[in-house]
């Protein structure tokens, strides 16, 4: 019956409604979240909650975040909201056995000492010079949510301090056009490639990877210790042996995820926080964690 009358309904209508309008916002910590511009009613919205009721959403969100397999079709957990949880959270939640949030704080501590040691100078390229200059070659959920990010904080007055005499690009295109474009006046020698697949054998990115390991190599020779130098890994822990035969060093340059991390939800998990980090500084990317917890709680 809604649905019918909400059909006859035009926004332009719903808008000169100042009380309708009034009641369908939320403002939390700071965030405004704004849907009066959606064609919906206040009883809309009571009839949708009352559905929700009935379908016991509350504990299916709470089984989520508890780490139960909700994901029926792969028979895993979706535990991304653990990827930003706090190191007073360790031993509260679990998947097969494993202590998730433990292994996230792990994982993000290393890319702190490893984004941190770049951007101090003290991690450099194979001929000793700064790594200024960051490329992140990934595809769809590996490469729009940072990106996003990386637009909001280019012009957001933190960002812009942080990451002075710093560049990140990103590649998704195998358009060799793109490539050229991405790679345009970039100095090889200040480069740092970021590959990001969960599985390391997604097709455009893995096609994307070698054209950026040859342009390395075109430049300084064809050494194994110009990949370990210049090129990092975010992937999943089954991809090891993958990202070793690619030349990578897995033991300093090897961001791992898990299968529980979606990659439309991967934005807080090294995904993101390694080309982020290596662009403004980590700090800011776990202001950026902060807060996404504070909405997601």
């Amino acid at each position: 019956m809604e649905d019918k009358v909400i059909h006859k309904l035009h926004l332009r209508d719903l808008l000169k409604d100042r009380t309708r309008s009034d009641q369908l916002f939320v403002e939390h910590d700071g965030v405004y979240l704004d849907y009066s511009r959606q064609q919906i009613t206040v009883e809309t919205i009571d009839l949708l909650s009352s559905l929700a009721t009935r379908q016991n959403l509350r504990a299916k969100i709470n089984a989520m975040f508890e780490g139960e397999k909700i994901n029926f079709t792969e028979d895993r957990a979706v535990l991304h909201t653990a990827l930003r949880a706090k190191k007073d959270q360790i031993g509260t939640v679990f998947s097969d056995g494993e202590d998730v949030v433990k292994q996230v704080h792990e994982m993000l501590d290393h890319i702190k000492y490893f984004t941190e040691g770049v951007r101090s100078g003290e991690i450099r390229g194979y001929t000793g010079k700064h790594l200024r200059n960051i490329i992140s070659v990934g595809i769809g959920g590996s490469y729009l949510g940072p990106e996003f990010l990386h637009e909001v904080l280019k012009t957001e007055p933190e960002g812009v301090n942080s990451s002075l005499g710093y560049s990140l690009r990103f590649l998704s295109n195998v358009d060799p056009v793109d490539v050229e474009r991405t790679c345009s006046e970039l100095d090889p020698e200040e480069t740092l490639i970021v590959i990001v697949s969960k599985t390391f054998t997604t097709a455009e990115t893995m096609l994307n990877a070698r054209t950026m390991r040859q342009w390395l190599w075109d430049f300084m020779g064809d050494d194994p210790e110009v990949v370990r130098k210049h090129m990092v890994a975010c992937s999943s822990v089954s991809s090891t042996n993958l990202v070793v035969d690619f030349g990578i060093n897995t033991e300093e340059n090897f961001f791992r995820f898990w299968d529980w991390v979606g990659g439309r939800y991967s934005l807080c998990s090294s995904v993101g926080a390694v080309p982020i980090s290596l662009m403004y500084g980590f700090d800011v990317f776990q202001k950026f964690l902060d807060v996404s917890d504070k909405i997601a709680i």
